[in-house]
């Protein structure tokens, strides 16, 4: 791809004859809801959006607004244009996140892309088909409905063919979606539903493919940025403002063509060769005012609890039962999740050519549109004159640092006059990138006289995650004052049928910079309802699939999917684990189970795909190390596009998931985050990575569900379930590091000698 493709092809492919374009009008950005993640766009393009583009070169072209962060939504979306259109999958080329050149669908976010995102792209497909045997009927004078199509050749009763390509020679057809088109029923199906494999693996494993690290324009100098002092923190007086000098003269022996850059409390350096850009980066003399303290984050529940807050009621249903049965016990638990980093292997990275009128911006963002806006707010122009060129980067699933270093790289281009390519050291990464959001999760409950659920109580505590770009606010073009944003509902009711329910979030402004990550705060939640399911289960005197079974009475397809896991993993009602005697080697050993149902969006949301973990682990009594032994995860995607990349995700999810659980979490001390590299923020390594057998329901008669993010959601509880039936205590508390089992053995021991 040419230097300034996008833009260009796009304009040569709405003129091109020879061409069958789907098409709808473009439409401004629906504004965020109060409360909501999303940015105030009035930008209206002059050209209709292009959903899927058919040439008399023999080509397909699809666009969709939604990028592939290493999910396989490029192949996933290739197989649903080719099958509705009836062609191989080879001739379809998809364009993803491209702003000049696909539809603005939001950031790439809550396993939507298949579930909501890819219908227009389906339906556009289809009618791309209806048109093409339309086209050829009338070339032939027959009814439409008497030709059959294959592999992109339409044939008649008598034998004629004819190809979509010679169909289209030498016309211009243009269509407005359609969104009444019917498509393919399930049974008339090839592509989708087949495992097909991944079409961006070859290139990454031999080392072709183009990350946006790997991009190089003529002309290119490379820059590096000094961040202030208040690591990871985005709100306050003094963000933006606390810069009192810089000696440009400290670096001058270094390279005679370096350039520094300053504006507020961003500073960036230029120069020709990158090496010169790093050692200047870190020799330059830059003094700073004093800065205010972070508040104490040693205990993160007590941080929390002294936010400012605000009460929204989510689920109440206490008034439908004014009475209920005799009090059997009552539990009180608080459970805690921390702040934890994207961890991207790769530092963020970007490259940026600033020209007035039109810049372009290579970029790994996993919202191209709402950069876009951003990115016009930081040079006060029109979003039309900022063109953003999608390039995968290294995998994150939620925000890291990959818009920053966009506006990082378009500031220092816009002061050299020349395309600059600018990547964050490690430090950088893990300490500004927008960080997955600690959670406090209350919850009282109670069962009646004969074991059967009673009352349930539950309030999240959320500190908001609405990160804005680091350059508006270093430069002072956006305010640091606190921000809230309602995202802390994600699974928040429990999908477990308690008589008498009341459910609060609890909003709050961030403590430090934070932005969506992986389940957003579905997995914090899942976490808390099925902890407490589980004890109220063993003070109940049930077995706890049993129990799950019996109060997930309003979904069938829960019931069988937890089913159909515990049938996988042999679980055997009423067997328990160890709890907390060690066998002759001094290990420990437990099973546990959880389920949940990733609920994305705006309260009361959508329902994602239905997730189910058994797990089996053990414990080492002295050190508190966990061993997880085996992993029986379930899932019900409804239609699965590809059944290959899904388990692809699910084993993705699995991975990252056991990693937070068990390793990870972020350390502040009073200026900011101090977990700033890999030895202070250890993720899961391969040894520790257990077997995963992945069991997938066959709903391939059902909606699409996605399938990005669900799988992640039952991991914690699932973990500490089994950690209970392994040891007999109960952890609240993520991570469950081996300091914190030992310690938790330690103490159940001294108090069983006491």
């Amino acid at each position: 791809m040419s230097y300034d493709a996008p833009r260009r092809q796009q304009q040569e492919l709405l003129q091109a004859e020879g061409t069958l374009l789907i098409l709808r009008a473009p439409a401004r950005p629906p504004r965020p809801s109060p409360g909501q993640p999303g940015v105030v766009s009035d930008y209206l393009q002059a050209h209709d959006d292009v959903f899927v583009a058919v040439s008399e070169q023999g080509w397909v072209r699809a666009f969709s607004g939604h990028v592939d962060l290493g999910t396989g939504i490029q192949t996933a979306l290739s197989q649903i244009v080719a099958d509705e259109l009836d062609v191989p999958m080879e001739r379809v080329q998809m364009v993803l996140g491209h702003t000049d050149a696909v539809p603005n669908q939001g950031p790439t976010i809550a396993s939507a892309s298949i579930q909501i995102h890819a219908v227009p792209l389906r339906k556009a497909a289809a009618q791309a088909r209806r048109l093409l045997v339309q086209e050829a009927a009338r070339q032939w004078e027959l009814d439409a409905a008497e030709l059959r199509v294959q592999g992109g050749l339409i044939t008649a009763p008598d034998g004629r063919s004819l190809s979509y390509w010679d169909a289209l020679r030498g016309r211009k057809l243009h269509a407005q979606l359609d969104n009444d088109t019917v498509t393919k029923p399930v049974g008339e199906l090839r592509i989708v539903g087949t495992p097909q494999p991944r079409v961006d693996i070859p290139g990454k494993a031999l080392g072709q493919w183009v990350y946006v690290h790997d991009v190089r324009v003529p002309g290119m100098l490379h820059g590096r940025v000094v961040r202030p002092p208040y690591v990871g923190r985005d709100s306050g007086d003094f963000v933006g403002c606390s810069l009192e000098s810089v000696d440009e003269e400290s670096i001058r022996h270094i390279a005679p063509d370096l350039r520094v850059v300053v504006e507020g409390d961003f500073i960036g350096v230029v120069a020709r060769r990158e090496e010169h850009a790093m050692r200047a980066a870190k020799e330059l003399k830059v003094r700073w005012k004093p800065i205010p303290a972070l508040a104490d984050m040693s205990d993160v529940e007590q941080a929390i609890r002294r936010q400012p807050m605000t009460e929204r009621v989510l689920c109440d249903t206490r008034a439908d039962h004014p009475v209920l049965p005799p009090e059997g016990k009552r539990l009180k638990r608080t459970y805690v999740w921390p702040y934890q980093l994207h961890a991207s292997i790769g530092p963020s990275c970007a490259v940026a050519h600033y020209q007035p009128g039109h810049s372009r911006v290579w970029s790994g963002s996993q919202n191209p549109h709402m950069l876009r806006v951003h990115l016009s707010q930081l040079l006060d122009e029109d979003e039309g004159c900022i063109e953003i060129i999608r390039h995968e980067a290294a995998g994150c699933y939620g925000r890291n640092c990959a818009d920053d270093v966009c506006a990082d790289a378009l500031l220092l281009s816009r002061a050299v006059g020349a395309p600059v390519r600018v990547q964050l050291s490690r430090e950088q990464e893990h300490g500004w990138e927008p960080k997955g959001t600690a959670q406090l999760m209350d919850v009282e409950g109670s069962i009646d006289t004969e074991g059967r659920l009673r009352h349930y109580d539950f309030a999240t505590h959320y500190p908001s995650n609405d990160a804005p770009n680091l350059a508006l606010l270093l430069t002072g073009r956006e305010s640091a004052a606190p921000r809230q944003l309602e995202m802390g509902d994600r699974t928040a009711v429990p999908p477990y049928s308690y008589p008498s329910m009341h459910v609060v979030c609890n909003d709050m402004p961030a403590i430090v910079r934070a932005s969506w990550l992986r389940g957003v705060s579905a997995m914090p939640n899942s976490f808390a309802h099925d902890c407490f399911l589980d004890e109220l289960a063993f003070e109940a005197k049930a077995d706890p699939l049993e129990y799950r079974l019996r109060y997930l009475d309003r979904d069938q397809r829960a019931r069988e999917l937890l089913q159909a896991v515990a049938d996988h993993g042999q679980w055997r009602p009423g067997r328990t684990g160890t709890r907390g005697v060690p066998d002759e080697q001094g290990w420990l050993h437990g099973r546990g189970l959880s389920y949940a149902r990733y609920i994305h969006s705006k309260f009361p949301g959508f329902g994602a795909a239905w997730s189910a973990w058994l797990v089996d682990l053990s414990v080492h009594a002295d050190s508190g190390l966990i061993r997880v032994d085996q992993v029986y995860v379930g899932q019900d995607t409804g239609q699965m596009v590809n059944p290959a990349g899904v388990r692809h995700q699910i084993h993705g999810n699995v991975i990252q998931s056991l990693s937070r659980t068990l390793y990870e979490q972020v350390s502040f001390d009073g200026r900011g985050v101090v977990s700033a590299e890999w030895g202070a923020y250890p993720i899961i390594g391969f040894p520790r990575i257990p077997p995963i057998e992945v069991i997938l329901m066959d709903r391939q008669s059902e909606a699409p569900m996605g399938s990005g993010e669900s799988a992640s959601v039952p991991c914690a509880s699932a973990i500490a379930n089994a950690l209970f039936d392994a040891t007999g205590r109960r952890f609240r508390r993520v991570p469950f590091t081996p300091d914190v089992v030992r310690a938790a053995l330690t103490a159940a021991n001294q108090a069983a000698t006491a």
